[in-house]
């Protein structure tokens, strides 16, 4: 399972300095992410989120500060990027013109993100017959 967790300060309601862990992972094909939050100071332990989907902006930058992006390319010609925009539109939630415009960089300079998130593609574009390459 591929999987990225970081860690970050954060202050408790109680006032002490608390933990937030973030992690994403892919899990039963589809790419999660979850939030846990917990301070020794007073005991408070939650969950923020569990579940699939998107992660935030703000656990994006976590796991990216903490682990660096990574790039995922094709990994040889391809007669048409077609394939690569429907995967790119149905695991992004992207329009037509930003699905073309990622996978122009696919097919360029890559696209970069989580570990977590390049791997997942990469899986959705393998089933395409598209391969591809992560550089770490």
């Amino acid at each position: 399972m591929t999987a990225q967790t970081a860690k970050t300060a954060s202050r408790c309601a109680c006032g002490s300095m608390a933990v937030r862990q973030v992690n994403q992972f892919i899990l039963s094909d589809e790419l999660w992410w979850d939030s846990e939050f917990s301070c020794r100071a007073c005991g408070t332990h939650l969950c923020g989120h569990a579940g699939p989907g998107t992660a935030p902006d703000d656990v994006r930058e976590a796991l990216l500060t903490a682990h660096g992006p990574v790039r995922l390319r094709l990994a040889g010609p391809v007669p048409s990027l077609v394939p690569a925009m429907k995967v790119l539109r149905e695991s992004a939630a992207t329009s037509l013109s930003q699905a073309r415009e990622l996978a122009q960089d696919l097919s360029q300079e890559g696209l970069a993100g989580t570990l977590p998130e390049m791997e997942f593609l990469k899986a959705r574009l393998q089933l395409r017959g598209i391969h591809t390459t992560i550089d770490r």
